[in-house]
């Protein structure tokens, strides 16, 4: 496969804990709002690994693009700050729309990143390759639709789940 530890399984399992746990102490599944701490804590573990492996992910980024330690520290910091937006109820839309535009903007360095053999976590070359897009571009997707449904066009059937 294409990597052991996937930060994108964090969302599956956080978002059945939630739930569950909501369902326990409020006795309603909580869909949005569950979906909503799902993403935050895989955005904060991604911030994280943006500083574990910043080496690799630097060399995700073209050479020509200035500064690029800097901007994978940059984008780290954001998706933390964002996790946390996305849990804010008066922030929650704004922050969707930005991680959003993010995941859109970030998609250019997977792609190089495939195509140059980038390992992240060794910091050299040895990556994938090129079908690690045929995973990365569907899940990329994914994020999108997981943000836009659970902080942006909350779908009226779990409504009731914006409060914290």
């Amino acid at each position: 496969m294409y990597k052991k530890e996937m930060p994108e399984a964090i969302l599956p399992i956080v978002l059945i804990i939630s739930m569950i746990i909501f369902k326990l102490i409020r006795k309603e599944y909580e869909y949005a709002l569950s979906a909503r701490i799902a993403m935050a804590l895989m955005l904060v573990a991604t911030g994280i690994a943006h500083f574990v492996y910043s080496k690799g992910m630097t060399l995700m980024i073209p050479e020509f693009i200035p500064c690029r330690e800097e901007l994978v520290w940059i984008t780290g910091i954001f998706e933390i700050v964002v996790a946390v937006a996305i849990l804010i109820p008066g922030f929650q839309k704004t922050a969707g729309w930005m991680l959003i535009l993010f995941f859109v903007l970030i998609l250019p360095a997977n792609v190089y990143a495939a195509f140059e053999h980038v390992n992240m976590k060794t910091a050299d070359f040895t990556g994938n390759g090129a079908n690690y897009l045929w995973y990365r571009i569907p899940l990329q997707l994914f994020f999108i639709a997981w943000v836009y449904f659970s902080c942006i066009r909350i779908p009226d059937k779990i409504k009731p789940a914006l409060d914290l």
